[in-house]
């Protein structure tokens, strides 16, 4: 490991300590380094409040030494925010060489930082782990490229691809690691999302369990007509100490009486327009957007799932696959409803990553779509409108 990578590993480890606290801004870390030791450190905690950059600079308290060296895992900024441009703040410092991990994700700024910097005077190095400190910021490189937030999928799943026995058994498929994985990546998403089988099946809390602290996302429950909140028996999510921060999307379908009742409880509702009992994922796409949710993690179930893929608005996809075989044509498959009869039709993942917890294994990726897909509606129910 070069010098340049042990000093950004630790700058990436200072930004995670702001894990999920940060949106809609990214997570970065900063470092200054003086003859060849760490002398300062910083991390952007939360939107609003000072850059890694100023941070660092801040915790020094002095005028960085001669030949100085900043390091940081974004490029800085460049533009007046809510903060001034860091790269002001640098060129004032006398930092005299600064190395970046990622470059900015905004094409609008992409680089202009590093000129910034260079025409002040400062000797710049760029790209050290650039893939790590991007993928750090998956949910923000989104959001700032595109104006739409991240869909991302989650499940567990057996070597053979099942979610469940055939019998609807799935406690549980991958082992303790894998599930605490799971929670740190619902600490970082700014929401979770379920549909209301999961609802009624499994009465999940939905909230991010980690290190000993409970927090909780804003908790999506899928029901096109409501029917979680007919149910004799009130799901959890819409009467623990967190039920204010549940949103039940739905739509004219369900019935405002529904409505009202979750009112009462203080859970809020969203209801989209809708031909059918079926949420549009791009409506309500474009409603996270509005509401400024950079980020939704869908945890299931399947049905939620597969919907989401087959309209082409699952944008990554986490798999924990254990190692465990059903083997049985009836067992409950994680994905389905797609007529695939060629390797081109095939949905493929990019920017893949592979982690072991424990014994199961993790892959993620980004979604990539084939030019043509088909929904095979032979095969795929349409009678389940909790989508």
């Amino acid at each position: 490991m070069s010098e340049h990578e042990a000093f950004m590993r630790r700058a990436l480890a200072l930004a995670g300590r702001a894990w999920g606290d940060t949106h809609p801004n990214p997570m970065v870390g900063a470092l200054i380094v003086e003859n060849g030791a760490v002398v300062a450190e910083g991390f952007h905690a939360r939107a609003g409040g000072p850059h890694a950059e100023i941070a660092a600079l801040a915790a020094l308290g002095r005028k960085p030494a001669p030949g100085a060296t900043l390091y940081v895992t974004l490029e800085p900024c460049c533009t007046h925010g809510r903060t001034p441009p860091c790269t002001d703040a640098i060129v004032r410092a006398g930092i005299a060489r600064m190395v970046a991990g990622a470059t900015d994700p905004n094409p609008a700024h992409a680089g202009k930082g590093f000129d910034v910097l260079r025409a002040g005077g400062v000797e710049v190095a760029t790209g050290v782990l650039a893939a790590e400190c991007a993928d750090l910021n998956l949910i923000f490189n989104h959001w700032i490229a595109t104006g739409r937030p991240l869909f991302a999928a989650k499940s567990g799943v057996t070597l053979d691809g099942k979610v469940a026995t055939r019998t609807g058994d799935s406690k549980w498929i991958t082992g303790e690691p894998a599930r605490a994985d799971g929670h740190r990546w619902r600490r970082l998403f700014p929401a979770i999302a379920v549909g209301a089988g999961t609802i009624r099946a499994d009465n999940p809390r939905l909230t991010a369990r980690v290190g000993g602290a409970e927090t909780c996302p804003w908790r999506f429950v899928f029901d096109g007509l409501l029917r979680t909140v007919a149910d004799a028996a009130m799901p959890g999510v819409y009467t623990d100490e967190f039920r204010e921060r549940t949103i039940v999307v739905t739509t004219p379908h369900g019935g405002m009486g529904y409505v009202r009742k979750l009112a009462t409880l203080g859970v809020k509702t969203w209801v989209l327009p809708s031909a059918s009992p079926k949420v549009s994922f791009p409506d309500f796409r474009r409603r996270c957007a509005e509401e400024g949710i950079t980020g939704v993690f869908f945890e299931g179930g399947a049905q939620l799932l597969s919907e989401l893929l087959q309209v082409r608005e699952l944008d990554y996809l986490f798999t924990y696959h254990a190692p465990v075989l059903f083997a049985d044509d009836k067992g409950k498959s994680l994905l389905r409803g797609l007529r695939t009869e060629a390797m081109a039709n095939a949905i493929r993942l990019g920017q893949v990553r592979h982690e072991v917890h424990g014994d199961d294994t993790l892959m993620r990726g980004f979604v990539k779509y084939p030019e043509k897909m088909f929904v095979d509606e032979a095969t795929f129910t349409r009678k389940n409108y909790g989508v």
